[in-house]
């Protein structure tokens, strides 16, 4: 229970998190998230008291992300950064892990022998390409630097872990062999990827079995793929290979499928996106919430003096590998292709983009608790130096690319993106309402395009009211003239005038009040539909004894049908840009009411389904059409129109 407790508390740190950050972007979400998972640990409850299974951790965990990091990244783009990938990944990781290894060897021989050095530079090594997203949402990093930093990514976690595996083999034994260990390197970082690009291959070879002899398999091929880095992460490990690079590889191969298949498994393609979406942002999120919750159990081990040590000893730390990293980048060992006015600022842009995060967590606490049937005396300092490494990279990452990097500048702000798609819905609506066939159709049609409209703005209440009243007196004035005319009796108008007096009010808004406040509503309406068949028989008993046609007296529901053209004609009259949202909101009330009473009515469902497509296209267009007069900019009519896309494919799986 306190398993699933701890899940849950986690999982709510993260959405608090996010919507923080929602509220105050500023500050990079990572830092959020650490700060929650601060918070959490002092909660009194022992579900806080989380204790890292390493193992678990990274086959529930990081393999999960590395699969989506892999399916994500383009095969062309690998290729052609294969250099890169063997600098950064292999020789860097290398010469990093031997300079730091022995200067701490040499500067505290006492505390640190030649392995253990090594062991604390392995896992300081690997770098988190999701960190440095995080850190960079709101600043523009150079193409060239952002496409290293991710493919170096990618790859260096599978050499941290290669590299601590031999250093704490020779920590536990005191032998060390070069043969044993470049043969056990490569055993495990190229058979790594070699398993991985097999299972990759034999996953991808079921599917397209089962997606050519079947047409609807979603749901067989999406958990699947869910399960496919969990899956290939243990069978690599058994057979002791990189699991790691395991799983990098099998997506990689995954992302070649998704190039050749783009069109014709677009269905699935789309929600498998959504689904890794959610996966990955939540376990990103929980990575950083575990490194907040298990920084104070760490330093409640650790006395202040010794604190004071390790804090100074893991600041240069990181200065150090700053300083390699740069390095590597300004000496051309790894080629950015920066022009030469650009090259110093994209090496200090590499070197700060190292960033350390879940790899480096979980390689910390992966160190035995026993070595040679005695507790690990430095396994609890050496977490406490890998952990404040993490902070202080992403400290001073989130402080030094704002000041580097210019800000993030879309040509078009939230409010001016939600203006131009209600003008876009608009103009869908007034090009279907100037056809008046299919009114019923075009009813429903209209109502769901409005709810685009009122999304997202904040209706002002003074001019709905205001413009609500004056269409209740015009209903009022049209029930009047009924009534007049005797085509509704007296009693009639006096029910009518009552209940048009909050419809409007009742309608428009989708909160759970609303919702009651509708529901007994219509049970009202309902009752005295019920009661107005009866009278409905008198007054046409009474019209024939008048010797008037029975035509001339109007259905209960004809009137509404009159009510609600008279409106729609005020409507039209009074919108201006200004009230667009307020109109609609109303328009939105009088359609739900005249659908409701018009449900009897025999509605073509294949219709709908037309004007909906004809609907879409008539936002295309208008789209377009403001493009080309150049009223929208390229980026705001990409946006309008990928949300459009979206709608259609909504759309179309609510009709299957």
């Amino acid at each position: 229970m306190d398993t699933i407790f701890t899940i849950f508390l986690l999982l709510t740190a993260v959405v608090v998190a996010n919507i923080i950050h929602l509220v105050y972007p500023k500050i990079p979400l990572s830092i959020y998230q650490i700060a929650a998972g601060i918070l959490m640990a002092s909660l009194p409850t022992t579900a806080t008291d989380f204790t890292m299974h390493p193992e678990l951790f990274m086959m529930a965990v990081i393999a999960p992300l590395m699969f989506n990091d892999g399916q994500n990244q383009s095969f062309k783009v690998l290729s052609k950064n294969i250099k890169n990938i063997l600098s950064l990944t292999v020789t860097f990781a290398l010469v990093a892990v031997i300079i730091i290894g022995t200067a701490l060897h040499f500067t505290f021989p006492q505390v640190f022998s030649l392995p253990l050095a090594f062991m604390l530079a392995a896992i300081i090594t690997p770098t988190d390409a999701v960190a440095v997203k995080s850190l960079t949402t709101n600043v523009t990093m150079p193409e060239n630097v952002n496409t290293t930093l991710e493919v170096e990514s990618l790859f260096n976690d599978a050499s941290g872990i290669v590299l601590l595996d031999l250093a704490l083999a020779a920590f536990t034994s005191g032998t060390f062999s070069v043969t044993h260990g470049i043969w056990y390197f490569s055993y495990v970082f190229f058979g790594g990827i070699i398993f991985g690009a097999i299972m990759g291959n034999l996953l991808i070879t079921l599917r397209m079995k089962l997606m050519s002899r079947h047409v609807d398999i979603g749901s067989i091929v999406i958990p699947i793929n869910v399960m496919t880095p969990v899956v290939i992460y243990w069978l690599a490990e058994e057979f002791h290979f990189s699991g790691i690079l395991a799983v990098v590889s099998a997506g990689i191969i995954h992302s070649i499928l998704y190039d050749r298949l783009r069109l014709t498994s677009a269905k699935i393609q789309m929600a498998t996106k959504t689904i890794w979406s959610i996966i990955s942002e939540a376990l990103n999120g929980i990575v950083f919430v575990l490194l907040g919750l298990l920084i104070p159990q760490v330093i409640g081990r650790t006395t202040p003096t010794n604190l004071l040590k390790l804090v100074g000893l893991a600041v240069v730390l990181f200065l150090v590998m700053l300083i390699l990293r740069y390095a590597w980048a300004r000496w051309r060992l790894v080629n950015l292709k920066s022009k030469k006015e650009t090259r110093n600022r994209d090496s200090w842009l590499l070197a700060l983009g190292g960033v350390h995060g879940t790899i480096t967590l979980s390689l910390a606490f992966s160190l035995p608790i026993l070595v040679r049937e005695r507790p690990f005396a430095f396994r609890n300092s050496i977490i406490l130096i890998s952990a404040l490494v993490i902070l202080i990279s992403i400290i001073v990452a989130a402080i030094a690319f704002p000041i580097i990097l210019p800000r993030k500048a879309n040509d078009y702000s939230a409010t001016e993106f939600h203006n131009a798609l209600v003008k876009t819905v608009q103009y869908a609506i007034d090009e279907l309402k100037a056809n008046t066939e299919d009114r019923t159709e075009k009813a429903i049609i209209m109502d769901q395009l409005s709810s685009q409209m009122t999304q997202y703005h904040r209706i002002n209440a003074d001019v709905f009211e205001k413009i609500a009243r004056k269409t209740h007196q015009l209903e009022l004035e049209v029930i009047e003239q009924l009534a007049d005319e005797e085509k509704i009796s007296e009693r009639q108008a006096d029910w009518y005038s009552r209940i048009v007096a909050r419809s409007i009010y009742n309608t428009g808004n989708h909160t759970f009040m609303s919702f009651v406040s509708t529901v007994i509503h219509r049970i009202k309406w309902r009752i005295i539909r019920h009661r107005n068949a009866k009278i409905q028989a008198q007054h046409r008993r009474h019209l024939e004894q008048q010797q008037l046609h029975p035509d001339q007296f109007m259905s209960f529901k004809n009137v509404f049908n009159l009510l609600n053209q008279r409106i729609n004609k005020y409507l039209d009259k009074v919108q201006t840009p200004k009230n667009i949202n307020e109109i609609t909101m109303i328009r939105r009330a009088y359609l739900q009411r005249s659908h409701f009473f018009n449900r009897d009515s025999k509605v073509d469902d294949d219709r709908i389904n037309a004007l909906f497509v004809e609907a879409f296209q008539l936002e295309h267009s208008y789209v377009q059409q403001n493009l080309a007069d150049g009223k929208f900019s390229q980026s705001l009519a990409n946006a309008l129109n990928e949300h459009i896309s979206t709608d259609e494919l909504v759309m179309v799986q609510s009709i299957e």
